[in-house]
């Protein structure tokens, strides 16, 4: 493999820097609101935070926007040890903190974004009373920072879950659905406490006049995503890097969709300075694929004769069937497309995690 240790390790905490570049060109003239503002972020050292944080970062480098971040984590260390230009940036400011007791920072801010939650490997067997307290409870400390501080937007990244299991009937979740978990369903929890943020966020800002604005991410791929962390397509590029094979768990037959992560980092920032208030967006790729083929797509993405194994493990049949979100909302108001096909966003992954082989273990929120 080509280049220096050196310069895979260097890789294994920077994007490449045509998905920065092409991140800013998109949203240039949203950025300049930006300027010379201090903004808020929790949740910023997971894999969405890692995007916009890096892609603000190039921003502010390429339009000389003069911004100051205060970035919320759980172990400023652990940061700085892996992400040390993300750290250590002039404009970056770490905080220390649980998302659910942080003390709050000095001044006045003017935006903040809140993506603080529970690590995607809890999902395996989330404790509802953790996603709760983590989610709920950091969200209302998060309301009464931004109250405090004077902010006039905040966007709060949330999830497709809240839509619950997508009914068989329906092609794509829309915003205004009417779906929504089952409370005695396992796995209900991570859905249910989003709905509840959601419902927090807009009665604040109904109370003191910010801009709310929710922002609900399907599934992506891209650089910085996590392969041990239960997600399949993470999974599927896993095992073709490690194993020589790809493993599918069930019969291969759950539709999902992907967005590239560039295209996700243009979304949301679209959505944090151009949504509007009280209306969420959700976020992703509107075309659907298999699982099975999700897999061979996998495979193929990596040039060699990687072979595709389908367990059909049936206790995993028909669970999760679709969800596939319904973007047109994001597509009128906002002028939003997807800009890189699922094939790309694969080929692109797999380049970047072949040039940082260790960045597998960066793992989640720290």
């Amino acid at each position: 493999m080509p280049g220096s240790e050196d310069q895979h390790a260097a890789m294994a905490g920077r994007l490449f820097p045509s998905d920065l570049e092409e991140v800013v060109r998109q949203n240039a003239s949203l950025f300049e609101e930006l300027r010379e503002t201090r903004i808020f972020i929790t949740g910023g050292t997971g894999f969405v935070g890692r995007w916009l944080l890096e892609s603000l970062l190039w921003a502010d480098a390429c339009l000389g926007l003069d911004v100051q971040v205060v970035l919320l984590t759980r172990d400023p260390r652990a940061f700085r040890r892996r992400f040390p230009h993300l750290a250590t940036a002039p404009a970056v400011q770490l905080l220390p903190g649980d998302v659910r007791t942080f003390d709050f920072p000095n001044g006045k801010f003017d935006q903040a974004i809140h993506l603080a939650a529970e690590t995607n490997t809890q999902l395996r067997d989330p404790d509802p009373e953790v996603y709760f307290d983590v989610t709920v409870g950091g969200t209302r400390h998060v309301l009464d920072f931004v109250e405090r501080a004077g902010a006039r937007s905040l966007m709060f990244v949330s999830s497709g879950a809240v839509y619950g299991s997508q009914p068989e009937t329906v092609e794509r979740l829309q915003e205004d659905d009417p779906y929504g978990p089952v409370p005695t369903r396992r796995g209900a929890a991570y859905g249910e406490t989003k709905r509840c943020a959601e419902m927090l966020m807009y009665a604040r800002s109904e109370r003191c006049g910010f801009k709310a604005t929710v922002a609900r991410c399907f599934a992506f791929v891209g650089p910085y995503l996590p392969l041990d962390s239960g997600f399949a397509v993470g999974n599927f590029i896993r095992d073709a890097l490690t194993a020589g094979e790809i493993v599918v768990r069930g019969d291969g037959t759950p539709r999902r969709t992907y967005m590239y992560a560039g295209d996700m980092a243009t979304w949301l920032w679209a959505v944090a300075l151009a949504g509007r208030t009280g209306r969420p967006y959700n976020v992703g790729s509107d075309e659907a694929v298999t699982m099975a083929d999700l897999a061979r797509l996998v495979a193929a993405a990596t040039g060699e004769s990687i072979p595709v194994r389908i367990l059909g493990d049936q206790s995993r049949v028909g669970v999760g069937t679709s969800y596939i979100p319904d973007v047109a909302r994001a597509r009128t108001e906002l002028g939003l497309n997807v800009t890189v096909g699922l094939e790309e966003a694969l080929t692109r992954t797999l380049k970047w995690h072949r040039q940082a082989p260790h960045a597998r273990q960066n793992g989640e929120p720290q």
